[in-house]
């Protein structure tokens, strides 16, 4: 498939419509979170629990899809899984129940990686080498601009009080993306059952370099999720009574993300693993106290940096990860997403329980605390690159 064709932009088109519609669903509420917990009457903590339920199911069911992406076809899975995101969504829509809005919530994290998981494994089973990069290149740059489109959509496009119209408009973005995969996407048959891999999960488990980068999935994304479900909170107070309008146009900090990924890899390059990751855990940490100088300039700024920080942080860790593996890498990466989101969604329920005792100063000192590990990880690769150049 050539990437001058028109089949070659048709498929970009779809990988870029499906992952962005899916990573906008995931952050659908962040900018409304405020809002929702004044109609339901809820606290901020239960008010999170409509993007960490997402997290949550996502966690959940990441490593089933990947099972079934190596045993069915995957256009099936992505139209079915693609229908019960949009149904949930309008669901969410005209619910007036706290509990039925979280567990709909929770139920589209499950079906999530239908359109990214089985997705990602359709290309690397359907694409040769250098195709392949190219298009996970775009896959990349769709969850950037999903997760920055899903909180404007929320916040922004349409008005906070109408936070149920954005979830209409995010169903109707899911079954047009779904559509255009049953046109786009050429079908490939069903996987041929493998040979067994010769590095299991044991094994992999077992090396402490893989561990240290498996630790920075859990505690990098707890520290961003926490900071980013919390900060309307923050914001919309004393003293800075900022509108939902305004809190939602900050996040297009989040844009920083595009930019951070290949730069992280250059650095990496350049400098070595190690002083990628303790220069993106030093940003992250200086952006999070920044964020107590009450300027909403600063506050853009702070946010800009944490993101730049953190996928500094991500990309640095995902790529040393798999470079230091000969076999084993569907395994590795499984337990990558499987402990990024389950730090996610810890993160932002923690987080909740120290912003309700001791409101942003808890949450940032909760943030601060968990950017230890990977600080600690990076000082770890720096001492041990002393000895091998190489990590």
């Amino acid at each position: 498939m050539a990437a001058g064709t028109s089949e070659g932009r048709g498929v970009e088109a779809v990988v870029f419509a499906l992952v962005g519609s899916t990573f906008l669903t995931i952050y659908i509420t962040q900018p409304v979170l405020p809002i929702l917990g004044e109609e339901f009457g809820v606290s901020p903590a239960v008010a999170s629990l409509t993007v960490s339920g997402v997290v949550l199911g996502i966690a959940l069911a990441n490593l089933p899809f990947g099972v079934l992406a190596d045993r069915f076809s995957i256009r099936p899975l992505v139209i079915g899984g693609g229908a019960v995101v949009a149904l949930a969504s309008l669901t969410c829509a005209l619910t007036g129940s706290i509990r039925v809005l979280i567990a709909a919530r929770f139920l589209q994290g499950l079906f999530v990686p239908s359109m990214s998981t089985c997705l990602a494994a359709y290309l690397s089973r359907t694409l040769p080498p250098g195709r392949l990069n190219v298009m996970m290149g775009w896959y990349v740059s769709a969850t950037v601009a999903g997760g920055m489109g899903g909180r404007l959509l929320g916040g922004f496009v349409f008005p906070p009080d109408r936070w149920r119209l954005a979830f209409i408009g995010a169903a109707a973005l899911v079954v047009c993306a779904v559509a255009a995969s049953w046109r786009w996407l050429p079908p490939a048959d069903p996987p041929q059952r493998a040979a067994a891999e010769t590095t299991g999960f044991r094994e992999l488990l077992g090396r402490a370099e893989i561990l240290r980068m498996l630790s920075i999935a859990f505690f990098a994304f707890f520290v961003f999720s926490a900071m980013f479900n919390y900060v309307p909170f923050y914001l919309s107070g004393p003293p800075l009574h900022a509108g939902v309008r305004t809190i939602t146009l900050l996040y297009l900090s989040y844009v920083v993300g595009i930019a951070a990924g290949p730069l992280a890899g250059r650095l990496t390059n350049r400098f070595g693993t190690g002083v990628t990751l303790v220069g993106g855990s030093i940003a992250f940490a200086l952006a999070m106290v920044l964020t107590f100088i009450p300027a909403l300039p600063v506050i853009a700024l702070s946010l800009a940096l944490m993101c730049a920080g953190f996928f500094t942080v991500h990309a640095a860790a995902v790529g040393s990860l798999n470079a230091r593996l000969a076999g084993g890498r569907g395994r590795a990466n499984s337990l990558y997403v499987l402990l990024y989101y389950l730090g996610g969604a810890a993160g932002i329920t923690a987080a909740g329980a120290a912003y309700a005792r001791w409101g942003w100063p808890g949450a940032v000192g909760l943030g601060l605390s968990a950017l230890l590990v990977p600080l600690g990880v990076g000082a770890a690769e720096l001492w041990a690159g002393r000895a091998d150049p190489s990590l």
